[in-house]
């Protein structure tokens, strides 16, 4: 039989909470050093497929490895990068009441996307174990150069941001490429810094910075436009976009406005995950944005960041009102975010999250018939 095909009507971000089993190992493995990096794998493979077998008894139709194999969700992808390395410091960057651990991302040469990536054999793994169509989720470009600061540039010519940008672009442009020829159809891309750049307050550190915070968000989707552009018909690209999500908190507020037609209409994205279950996220009326035709937004009615169940009927309520603005064919259903952002995971539980999926799909075949 044939696996259906994005869009669907219910899908969800990608991270999964993971299990003590993995914490442990992990643990064992990059900390104390008990552990070979087989046996890591070993616990990380038998994870991964538990989660896929949840996923598909959800009933959802692309399913993901829940980024169980990473710490972060975007600087694991981009500590494998050509060009880019990891450092540990004292301060991690703030969240509302929290701080994330202190990783910060540098360039030390110009950036490529290797062949040998770890996040090839990852996507790889998931579709040699499961029967629907896998979906691999990575940083989107924008990462790349909004989490690394000037300082931590090292190359002379990327303190020339146009320059800087490009090769960025290029570089996801070759991944995008490399994950087509691993089979991969359904590519993701959490691009978050679009929804950062509509916060006055991370506008105003930009401006302070130097960097005209409306000028980058046109970058920020040349540069995703760039990369997909000449991808082949049948590879589907999304997009996340959310204010933050870490342990449960955030990082930023403020209505999609100021990015809404930038992503809407010149990235190329075909698929839009969007943050949408507070009142941080503003109002619906930027789907008006939305072109007509095949694009898809699944708005993020659904939080990840609890555990309390919203009703069917709250949703359809919020749907009726995202339909004054956008087609209800162009729309389904998603959470808000992924429910482990980082390794720690928010604070839900495991029947939390199977609920929270659950309710994702119920939802869509309420509204839509199906999935």
């Amino acid at each position: 039989m044939a696996k259906a095909t994005p869009p669907f009507r219910a899908d969800h971000v990608g991270s999964l909470l993971r299990s003590d089993a993995v914490k442990e190992a992990r643990k064992k493995h990059f900390e104390d050093k008990t552990l070979s990096a087989d046996d890591l794998a070993a616990v990380e493979d038998a994870a991964i497929r538990e989660v896929i077998a949840m996923q598909e008894d959800a009933g959802l139709k692309a399913v993901t490895d829940g980024e169980i194999r990473r710490s972060f969700w975007h600087y694991d992808f981009m500590g494998g990068l050509d060009g880019f390395d990891l450092v540990e410091r004292d301060e991690g960057v703030q969240f509302a009441g929290v701080k994330l651990r202190p990783i910060f991302p540098t360039i030390s040469g110009k950036l490529s996307f290797p062949d040998d990536h770890p996040m090839l054999e990852h996507y790889k793994f998931v579709a040699e174990n499961t029967g629907v169509m896998p979906k691999i989720s990575i940083p989107g470009p924008s990462c790349c150069h909004f989490r690394t600061a000037d300082e931590d540039i090292a190359p002379a010519e990327y303190k020339d941001i146009e320059a800087f940008t490009a090769d960025i672009a290029a570089t996801y442009k070759k991944a995008v490429q490399a994950f087509y020829d691993a089979g991969c159809r359904y590519l993701q891309m959490d691009d978050i810094f679009f929804a950062y750049l509509c916060d006055p307050k991370h506008r105003a550190e930009k401006k302070e910075a130097g960097q005209d915070p409306d000028w980058l968000i046109n970058r920020y989707a040349w540069m995703m436009n760039e990369a997909i552009k000449d991808r082949p018909d049948d590879m589907i690209i999304g997009m996340h976009m959310c204010r933050g999500n870490f342990r449960s908190t955030h990082a930023a507020e403020g209505a999609y406005d100021p990015a809404a037609d930038a992503v809407f209409n010149q990235t190329g994205v075909d698929i839009f995950f969007m943050e949408y279950d507070s009142e941080r996220a503003g109002g619906l009326e930027p789907l008006r944005l939305l072109s007509k035709g095949k694009q898809r937004v699944l708005p993020g009615f659904i939080t990840t960041k609890t555990g309390e169940l919203e009703s069917i009927e709250d949703l359809q309520r919020q749907f009726e009102a995202a339909s004054e603005f956008a087609d209800l064919d162009q729309l389904g259903i998603a959470p808000q975010c992924g429910f482990a952002s980082t390794e720690e995971g928010n604070t839900v539980t495991f029947d939390d999250q199977r609920r929270k999926l659950d309710l994702v799909v119920k939802t869509a075949e309420t509204i839509w018939g199906g999935v």
